[in-house]
């Protein structure tokens, strides 16, 4: 039984661990839930519900579970300063910053649902933001030695726009991805993204050289998403 509806949560702005601690809920409720299915008839079989979560979060820098703490070129007074927080987290990648004006996409998803593995479903969240992009009249590319969306691959102007970090349990996936729509590209210059201290980053307000509205490009990524995935918002 394959569920294709996803339900959309819009919660604003938020600390990091509130959502992360979610995240974690609704991944143990669906992990939970497809359990009992395994231990139950065919006609006892639940479908499984999945989730989108939509969040600006206040400043923090998280670091994937294969991640180098060196990659955060600050001490925890300087964090201080910035009025910035630093958690380890659970997720593939490695460090990146969250922030306002940046848009964080948190999928609940169970694949199973979708018909989807990993590698589909991070391509799927790369499609739908160079979908995304080209509504603004900018490239997205992929680079194949990195997750996320980039423009001018290949060229020594490489930046991302979109950082991507997911992990799953029994194909239901949690974290997620960030797309920089006016974040505060300065705080990017207290790490070395995602691992690389010779890529660059930018956002839709550098690229287009004014600030964007920002509920309208979280309906664009909303639209895109729900048509990359075949899913049905709710």
């Amino acid at each position: 039984m394959k569920n294709l509806r996803v339900k959309y949560l819009d919660l604003g702005r938020s600390d990091y661990k509130i959502i992360w601690n979610r995240q974690e809920e609704l991944l143990k409720q669906i992990v939970e839930l497809k359990n009992r299915n395994g231990n139950s008839d065919t006609d006892m079989i639940s479908e499984t519900p999945n989730y989108l979560i939509f969040v600006e979060h206040p400043h923090v820098y998280t670091l994937g579970k294969s991640g180098d703490e060196h990659n955060l070129l600050l001490n925890f007074i300087q964090l201080q300063a910035k009025e910035a927080t630093f958690f380890k987290t659970d997720r593939g990648g490695d460090i990146t910053y969250h922030g306002p004006g940046q848009l964080v996409g948190y999928p609940i998803l169970d694949l199973e649902n979708f018909g989807i593995g990993l590698r589909q479903y991070i391509y799927n969240i790369e499609e739908a933001v160079i979908r995304t992009m080209a509504v603004y009249g900018i490239e997205g590319m992929r680079d194949p030695h990195a997750t996320g969306v980039w423009l001018d691959v290949g060229k020594p102007s490489v930046r991302k726009i979109c950082a991507i970090g997911v992990r799953s349990s029994r194909f239901v996936t949690m974290h997620g991805f960030a797309i920089n729509i006016n974040t505060d590209l300065d705080f990017f210059k207290h790490i070395n993204p995602c691992g690389f201290s010779d890529k660059g980053v930018t956002s839709l307000e550098q690229e287009l050289g004014s600030k964007q509205d920002f509920n309208h490009a979280k309906d664009i990524v909303l639209e895109k998403f729900a048509e990359v995935f075949g899913a049905i918002i709710v």
